[in-house]
């Protein structure tokens, strides 16, 4: 019975097969580990490369950094899982990596919500520009986020300070502090409602985006236009994103909570909220991997140093001299793609 191993919840003993966690789950962390370091390294690369002369390009900057800093979490998990490490490193996952990574999500996720909001902004006046004092607002903003998350997590670190009794930890719960059990929890009460604030964010806005969407449709109509069909298709990036990466996850996460801190759960149901916990986790995971098409599909200024810089990469021949390349000889007014 070597994959089917004892997983307590507050005491109580429960026979899980590992089967699945120790040998598919690393292998899909170790897919998203590569696509996403090589596409969220090269977006910071562009990143660096463009001016934050709007509070949506702000908040794509932070949103990379915390992609990048999820990313590097998994090399972690994926030894852990597989059982390829030692005691300690089972230890530093639960102790730092594992908190970083739900730090980083919920960071993606409240700027998902600036994001629809500043979409939403530009979707109704699409010709405002940022302000000096709107670029700072932003800019506290952020560092606002990034702060609040990590005084939040901190202790998290800080609590999961028992010795194991066993090298091989199978839950983290194990290795916290009485009280850190107790914090655990209101943390994740407080990221659920993180989550569900920025989830009535990007519902409400996307409706009132799809209905100024099609009154401008039928606007375009009344004169004889009829609007591109890929418009629709940007429109509903972010909110395709959201959908898939974090929805299922929050609809998992309140009862593999308690399943973690309180003994409430018989055996089957214990195990059957944490493989339905690992699977929607891998689902946040993706999100790494995804936000780069938010870059590219809404960013004009992204999209176009993306594209140059491929076409620089693979030009074979110079372009005809009577031409003028794209993105040359001035900005376009809009540094965001309108919606």
């Amino acid at each position: 019975m070597d994959n089917l191993t004892s997983a307590a919840g507050n005491g109580s003993l429960c026979a899980r097969d590992y089967n699945i966690t120790q040998v598919l789950f690393p292998l899909l962390y170790t897919l998203l580990f590569f696509t996403g370091l090589i596409v969220n390294g090269l977006a910071m690369r562009i990143f660096f490369q463009i001016r934050s002369k709007s509070n949506f390009i702000i908040f794509l900057k932070n949103t990379v950094i915390s992609d990048l800093l999820m990313i590097l979490t998994f090399p972690f998990k994926i030894l852990s899982d597989a059982r390829l490490g030692t005691g300690p490193l089972r230890t530093f996952v639960c102790q730092v990596t594992s908190v970083v990574f739900y730090f980083t999500m919920y960071i993606s996720i409240s700027f998902l919500g600036l994001i629809t909001i500043d979409r939403y902004q530009k979707t109704t006046r699409p010709f405002k520009t940022s302000s000096p004092n709107n670029l700072l607002g932003a800019k506290i903003l952020s560092i606002a986020i990034w702060a609040f998350m990590f005084f939040l997590s901190l202790p998290n670190m800080i609590l999961t300070n028992k010795r194991p009794a066993d090298k091989n930890v199978k839950k983290c719960s194990f290795l916290k502090s009485e009280f850190g059990l107790v914090w655990h929890e209101i943390v994740n009460y407080i990221c659920q409602v993180i989550f569900w604030i920025n989830f009535l964010i990007v519902i409400v806005c996307y409706t009132l985006i799809t209905k100024e969407l099609y009154r401008s449709y039928v606007r375009a109509r009344g004169v004889g236009k009829v609007p591109k069909k890929k418009v629709n298709v940007k429109v509903f990036i972010i909110i395709a994103v959201f959908f898939i990466c974090f929805v299922p996850f929050h609809f998992a996460r309140i009862p593999y909570t308690l399943s973690q801190t309180r003994d409430v759960f018989h055996c089957s149901a214990e195990n059957t909220l944490f493989y339905v916990k690992e699977a929607t986790l891998w689902l946040t995971s993706l999100n790494a991997c995804l936000d780069p098409f938010i870059y590219f599909f809404l960013c004009k200024s992204f999209r176009n140093s993306l594209l140059g810089m491929l076409k620089g990469l693979g030009a074979a021949t110079p372009a005809p001299p009577n031409r003028r390349r794209q993105g040359q000889g001035g900005e376009d007014p809009s540094e965001e793609t309108p919606m």
